[in-house]
């Protein structure tokens, strides 16, 4: 079921939002999704995107995609991107009407709140738009710091970034004062410029405001507002070498882009005191944003640490940033999960106010029923065994019907090519099977998918005792619509033509770790699956040869399956999106 169709969700943030419009305290909701370009999104910003711009859609507001770049050391343009790209793909459809950029080369957003209109939800061209950049408000932000040392509420200090700390405290103990906090405005205001200038070394002094260095909340303890990092900055170049701290920029960016609901997860909580201190302390439009907090997503059998996932990457132990293994939206997409199983997803856990751990497994029933509905039935044979059908004439071809969904009948049917030589799945023969064992045997019949049964009648071995071909016959009159039709066996397998099958490269992707919690149990890398990759050649059906990219299969029997990005004419290539059932508890190979 897609997003559009299922209930709006309910929770204390919507709720919040509700009051809020019913109150008169805003007129007009606008959300904001702040990313930091220093990686690739996640599963956990995948909940975020669907929050904020949920909101936005539900409540006929508007959300702001906007870079929070103020650490030049660690951004990059190759992130950026791939975040347009990310949020772009998730809420699809919704874009027109909830998504917020900017024209390029428009500065309307960039110092004075931008007013929520029509014209702001038109669809534009993709070389029309770029996100808000927290670094677009740079001079704003430096002035805003200059009004608070001129009213004695910041201060220039030379104290290194581990004084720094050890002046601060802890939560039991009250900090101390810089003795560089009683320097006098003037002093202040000319150490501000000349760190602007670019006269001091990186680290050499900082801005930090003057509140309570015994404050209970360590946020509040003279917090740094500016630091100095002669680094180039992917959006503003050589332009500036003071840069504002994430606490500073946050809340005045949010109060210059009009938003008026700041939704951020948990550990943002203890923030909140001095993002509220900095709105009341300085001259910003009214009303201010209000920041609410809820709980950020946690998965079993995932890591989503940035730092871990980029130890990933370094390390080669997966292919990069969009490995269909990774929990990044760019490799989920690749793995060819829909942007509607995870916005389903999103909704389905819902949102509160306590951090708990969510069981991967219902991410996986989300795309398995996304998946179901709309995936095009295909025949493939991951592990081919050669079945001869004895009695059907050699040389000939017969076109069989088959089911393209049995979830959606105005999907049609396609013809399968059946033919004397076959190829069936390995699994599904056993020479000396186990009690219960309902598929292929000697002396065993199953039927054949969309065909007829079949006898096992001969078995085939080489040198070494290992099966290589089995030969049948197939009884005709089994068919549908046939004198046996009625006729039953216990087992049906699927199979290929062996004449009209293609040879295709398909790579089964399997859960990364073999733990619930690899962050919790050691180095999270001596957890890796080592089947969390397997890539065969296989034999498919001959329609997957034009295989759409942005269809989704259920190849019968075996799983969900995508076509990779790394396919090219006549040489398609497939990703297992998942198998059909969850089998992990039953795993024993670890």
């Amino acid at each position: 079921m897609s997003t559009d169709a299922a209930p709006v969700p309910s929770d204390f943030i919507r709720d919040i939002v509700a009051a809020d419009l019913a109150a008169g305290k805003v007129q007009h909701v606008v959300t904001r999704f702040p990313p930091e370009p220093n990686g690739y999104l996640h599963i956990g910003h995948a909940k975020s995107i669907c929050l904020n711009f949920g909101i936005a859609r539900e409540f006929g507001g508007v959300c702001n995609l906007r870079m929070d770049d103020t650490n030049p050391a660690k951004e990059d343009v190759e992130y950026v991107d791939s975040i347009i790209a990310d949020v772009k793909w998730l809420i699809g459809g919704w874009a027109d009407r909830v998504l917020r950029f900017k024209r390029v080369g428009d500065t309307s957003g960039r110092a004075v709140p931008v007013p929520a209109t029509d014209a702001h939800r038109a669809p534009l061209q993709p070389d029309e738009i770029e996100p808000f950049y927290a670094s677009d408000y740079f001079q704003q932000l430096h002035d805003y710091a200059v009004v608070l040392i001129k009213s004695g509420k910041a201060y220039v200090c030379d104290l290194d970034a581990e004084q720094t700390d050890l002046y601060r405290g802890s939560p039991t103990e009250i900090g101390r004062h810089s003795p560089f906090r009683e320097r006098s405005i003037e002093e202040n205001l000319d150490l501000f410029a000349r760190m602007k200038a670019g006269e001091f070394p990186d680290g050499a002094r900082t801005l930090r405001a003057k509140i309570d260095m015994a404050h209970p909340n360590v946020w509040l303890r003279d917090p740094v507002l500016y630091r100095i990092r002669h680094t180039s900055h992917h959006h503003t170049g050589d332009a500036w070498c003071i840069y504002p701290m994430y606490d500073f920029a946050h809340g005045l960016s949010d109060s210059t882009e009009g938003v008026t609901h700041s939704i951020c997860t948990l550990e943002f909580e203890v923030h909140r005191p001095l993002y509220d201190w900095l709105l009341d302390n300085l001259p910003v439009p009214q009303p201010q944003p209000r920041q609410f907090e809820f709980a950020r997503l946690n998965l079993t059998y995932t890591v989503m640490s940035k730092r871990k996932l980029l130890q990933l990457v370094n390390d080669g132990l997966v292919s990069g940033w969009d490995d269909p293994r990774m929990p990044t939206i760019s490799g989920i997409r690749r793995r060819g999960v829909t942007p509607g199983a995870l916005r389903n997803f999103a909704y389905h856990i819902g949102v509160t106010k306590y951090n708990g751990l969510t069981d991967v497994a219902v991410l996986e029933h989300a795309i398995r029923g996304d998946l179901n509905s709309r995936a095009l039935r295909r025949l493939a044979v991951l592990r081919p065994l050669k079945v001869v059908i004895t009695n059907f004439p050699e040389g000939e071809t017969e076109q069989l019907d088959a089911t393209n969904n049995p979830e959606d009948a105005s999907a049609g049917t396609r013809k399968i090519p059946f033919t004397r030589e076959l190829f069936i799945e390995r699994d599904d023969f056993m020479e000396t099977p186990p009690p219960k064992y309902f598929r292929l045997k000697p002396d065993g019949e199953v039927r054949l998918k969309y065909a007829f049964i079949i006898k096992c009648e001969h078995v085939t071995k080489d040198d070494a005792g290992n099966v290589i071909e089995l030969r049948c016959t197939a009884d005709f009159d089994s068919r549908s619509g046939g004198p046996n039709a009625a006729r039953k066996v216990k087992g049906t397998i699927h199979w290929v033509s062996a004449a009209h099958a293609i040879d295709t490269e398909v790579r089964l992707y399997d859960r990364l770790f073999t733990v619930p919690e690899p962050d919790a149990a050691g180095d999270f890398k001596k957890h890796i699956n080592p089947h969390s990759l397997e890539a065969i050649t296989a034999k498919l059906e001959p329609s997957l040869a034009a295989a759409n990219a942005d269809e989704r299969y259920q190849f019968e029997r075996l799983g969900y399956f995508a076509l990779d990005a790394d396919s090219k004419p006549g040489a398609p290539i497939f990703n297992r999106t998942i198998t059909l059932k969850d089998t992990w508890n039953r795993r024993t190979d670890f």
